[in-house]
């Protein structure tokens, strides 16, 4: 029997909870094929899942985390198209066991019907095959399909440095917007203004810290005031927005502004919504699900505007560090400090 490492969870909890198991290759059976994962994208929701707060995914322990993957195809079934050794990604509803999905990508190999996987662009590397969807597809799904962004609108990103907002300014210039990045950190300005992959045409510092060390915000809407024109934002793309932060954003809002929250990272706070009255302006949650949720014709859609994009070099991932299985843990621990810029992947 040939085995592989796979990553399984027997309890919620910390780290410690990601166990390393032996487990059997599964043989593709009619019309289904196994894929050498090349990649597998690490995301905050891989530790939520881990610690039972997203069993829209996991479902119940014992369960594999992960949501994205991408490899080559090792063997393929009876009755297929795709050959042996051609590079694809896993379709994004392949790994939501809890919704119908086979299992998460936290494994050596990934055994599912063809038509659960797409056919690769030579311009995606074997390391980032597995690190598209929840990054580009999560920013496509907002400002493309449900915002319908256009030429000119101008797109503020708050956490300008995670592997979604380095997506959505991609996309965003690629819409012929203006793109607005903004930070709490000096030296993330520094890195971003150096990277080709940051498509921002500014970035605005949005904290400093005080003589105590204690960082406190700036009033950093003056600078967005100058950079708009006084115009105004058209669309924050936020996984922050709370408190003092969210009343600046909508300080900052265009007439019929959106601010679309899209995480969870801010704490609970007071805030004053009375301005989005005289704007026209609104406040507005975003996940990955409502798109899935459209149907599958909507989701494949997305899909492959975003393989066409990496095609013709609109697109490209930003890696900032690789992990082998057997360092499960530890990864888990370093994307929870977040001081990484971009995506984390597991090359397992």
């Amino acid at each position: 029997m040939s085995t592989q490492k796979q990553i399984i969870v027997e309890q919620f909890g910390g780290p410690e909870n990601l166990l390393i198991k032996d487990t059997e290759i599964p043989t593709p059976a009619e019309g289904q094929v196994l894929v050498k994962l090349t990649s597998i994208g690490m995301n905050h929701a891989d530790l939520l899942a881990r610690k039972g707060f997203y069993k829209i995914a996991s479902g119940e322990p014992p369960f594999t985390p992960g949501i994205e993957g991408g490899g080559i195809i090792e063997k393929a079934g009876p009755n297929t198209t795709l050959s042996e050794g051609t590079r694809v990604v896993i379709t994004p509803d392949a790994p939501r066991a809890a919704a119908g999905g086979f299992g998460g990508t936290y494994k050596q190999y990934y055994c599912v019907p063809e038509s659960k996987v797409l056919p690769a662009p030579d311009t995606i590397p074997d390391n980032q095959l597995g690190a598209l969807w929840l990054p580009y597809l999560t920013a496509w799904g907002c400002l493309v399909w449900k915002h319908g962004i256009k030429a000119g609108d101008i797109i503020a990103i708050p956490a300008a440095s995670s592997s979604v907002a380095l997506a959505a300014a991609q996309i965003a210039k690629k819409f012929g917007c203006k793109t607005i990045g903004l930070t709490t950190s000096q030296d993330k300005i520094d890195t971003l203004k150096n990277m080709s992959t940051a498509h921002y045409d500014h970035i605005v510092l949005t904290h400093d810290k005080d003589t105590d060390g204690n960082r406190t915000m700036l009033p950093w809407h003056k600078e967005m005031r100058q950079l708009t024109e006084s115009k105004g934002v058209n669309v924050f793309f936020d996984p922050v927005a709370s408190g003092s932060y969210l009343n600046t954003e909508i300080k900052c809002l265009a007439q019929f502004g959106v601010v679309y929250v899209y995480g969870l990272l801010g704490a609970p706070d007071t805030v004053d919504v009375t301005p989005l009255i005289r704007k026209f302006a609104s406040i507005t949650g975003w996940v990955l699900g409502e798109l899935m949720y459209a149907g599958e014709d909507v989701w494949r859609r997305g899909c492959n505007e975003i393989l066409d994009g990496f095609a013709d070099g609109s697109y490209k991932q930003h890696v900032d560090a690789e992990y082998k299985l057997e360092d499960i843990q530890n990864a888990h621990i370093q994307m929870h400090k977040g001081q990484h810029i971009g995506k984390l992947v597991i090359v397992p």
